[in-house]
């Protein structure tokens, strides 16, 4: 059966899952590249950026581990752009380059229509405009049988989680304090949305807590 999860995700200790004032030049958010500094050294990691080496480990097993057998992913939007608004124009195609690591179809949540995206390797990013719930149809269409990851960011996240509808999310606890930047529990009672805390793994550089829907 299909499972809509979040993998990889990382947040600070005081619970922030993005940093503030995203743009082309901080695309996790100033200072949250501190947060995913448990990512940034694994084999998976760089292999994404079809580099060689990395560091293996309980780390690196957490990073595959989310990267492999997913049938489809959905995007927020500034997942997919650091632009706001209208389109300013077709020449931006992510920030991964030319082939992007998921592989899959890839649904883009956006307020503002645009053409389908052929990418190398596989990956087609479909924009989405007319909410969380027909990403999430057409994401189940596409993955055929397989799990779908919700990539991100924290707005996207936490829409998935207000409606009840993650089945399992795997987060990355940094002993960092952010201080400011986009809170991934405000506002959330998660007890009261049926999530439980499943697993807590210790890695090299972070806590691997799991939580599942009951």
């Amino acid at each position: 059966m299909t499972k809509l999860k979040v993998a990889s995700f990382g947040i600070s200790l005081d619970g922030f899952g993005a940093g503030p004032s995203q743009s082309l030049e901080n695309p996790l958010g100033v200072g949250f590249p501190e947060v995913m500094n448990w990512f940034f050294p694994t084999r998976e990691f760089r292999k994404m950026q079809r580099l060689e080496g990395g560091e293996t480990g309980v780390d690196n097993e957490m990073a595959e581990k989310g990267m492999s057998g997913m049938g489809a992913w959905i995007l927020g939007r500034n997942m997919f752009s650091h632009s706001r608004g209208p389109w300013p124009d077709d020449n931006w195609k992510g920030w991964w380059g030319d082939e992007p690591p998921y592989h899959v179809k890839t649904f883009v949540l956006t307020h503002y229509a645009h053409d389908p995206i052929m990418m190398k390797g596989g990956t087609e990013f479909i924009f989405v405009t007319d909410g969380i719930e027909s990403a999430l149809e057409q994401a189940r269409a596409a993955a055929n049988g397989k799990d779908i990851r919700v990539g991100g960011g924290v707005a996207t996240v936490r829409d998935y989680l207000s409606a009840g509808l993650i089945d399992e999310m795997h987060l990355a606890v940094r002993p960092v304090l952010l201080g400011k930047g986009e809170h991934l529990f405000n506002g959330l009672d998660m007890r009261a949305l049926g999530y439980e805390v499943a697993e807590s793994i210790a890695g090299e550089r972070t806590t691997h807590v799991i939580i599942r829907k009951k």
